[in-house]
């Protein structure tokens, strides 16, 4: 049997995510004959169907469905091959995949890829979010080289976690409640509340704050993004308990910020395998972003 054609692979995808041949015609700059050839060519070299044709969509056979997702991840190796090439033309002769929760997103992310692009101008750093227990995953299978991740976190056979940063966790207040010097569990438990995501390492915390107090709270909305909670902090939907990192963070004192008691802090390390088993330009991208942690984490 010859060797796929990635062209005809490439077709067969779109034509089952699009769902006939004339939008996967558009979508790949290709004429309608060619699109039923590069599925019929197909269809004979692997001597079985691969669509149902006829109907308002086209649909693929059970034998399509194990192709199109094999061809998925052949075609997105083929990108990365080529990518690869691209780099080395154009002079970054190397890869790192550093991964971030969304807790490390906002302000430190940006300062750190600042630096890596000015200091290692020949790496590639590309970069995935997430949560940061799903970031741990994908470092253990090899899906990332480096994760910032909130801490602590289950341990997985061959990774460690390194110290890095600690932020404290702050009330965030609408501006026209009236607050006491330190907000307790008690206090904060009886107005409207915004929660982040439950599957979160924030929302865990948070949850745990209370419950040490014998306190339940449901929230009036969970929220993925901290930025879109300050916001409606601010507009005075709820409040919040998030990481204080930086003064913007306040919006033009439009939030009220107001430190806890019993205190709470976030903590973030830096995941990554043994040094002994990482490249040297992982090895440079973890030195650079572990410049960044505070004092006290030195």
């Amino acid at each position: 049997m010859r060797a796929l054609n990635l062209d005809q692979l490439r077709t067969l995808v779109a034509i089952t995510e699009l769902g006939s041949f004339s939008a996967a015609a558009r979508a790949l700059h290709l004429a309608q004959p060619t699109v039923s050839l590069h599925v019929s060519e197909l269809e004979a070299r692997l001597a079985t169907p691969l669509v149902v044709r006829g109907g308002r969509r086209v649909t693929v056979t059970g034998a399509g469905e194990v192709l199109v997702a094999r061809a998925r991840q052949l075609l997105r190796d083929a990108d990365e091959a080529l990518n690869m090439v691209k780099r080395h033309r154009e002079g970054q002769v190397a890869r790192v995949r550093l991964a971030s929760s969304s807790g490390a997103m906002v302000h430190l992310l940006p300062q750190i890829l600042e630096v890596l692009d000015a200091e290692l101008p020949r790496i590639d750093v590309q970069v995935t979010v997430g949560r940061s227990a799903e970031l741990m995953g994908k470092l253990f299978v090899g899906d990332v080289d480096l994760a910032l991740v909130a801490t602590p976190q289950a341990g997985h056979p061959g990774l460690r976690v390194t110290r890095w940063r600690q932020t404290p966790m702050v009330a965030m207040l609408p501006p026209r409640w009236e607050a006491p010097q330190r907000v307790t569990p008690q206090w904060l438990a009886s107005r409207p509340l915004i929660f982040n995501e439950p599957a979160t390492h924030l929302h865990q915390q948070v949850i745990a704050w209370f419950g040490a107090a014998g306190l339940h709270p449901t929230g009036r909305i969970e929220m993925a993004f901290n930025e879109v909670t300050r916001r409606l902090v601010a507009a005075g939907y709820g409040a919040a308990i998030l990481p204080f990192e930086h003064p913007s963070e306040a919006l033009d004192g439009r939030v009220q910020v107001v430190r806890l008691r019993p205190a709470l802090v976030r903590h973030l390390g830096v995941a990554h395998r043994d040094r002994s088993l990482l490249d040297e330009p992982t090895q440079q991208v973890l030195d650079a972003v572990l410049r960044f942690r505070e004092p006290a984490e030195r």
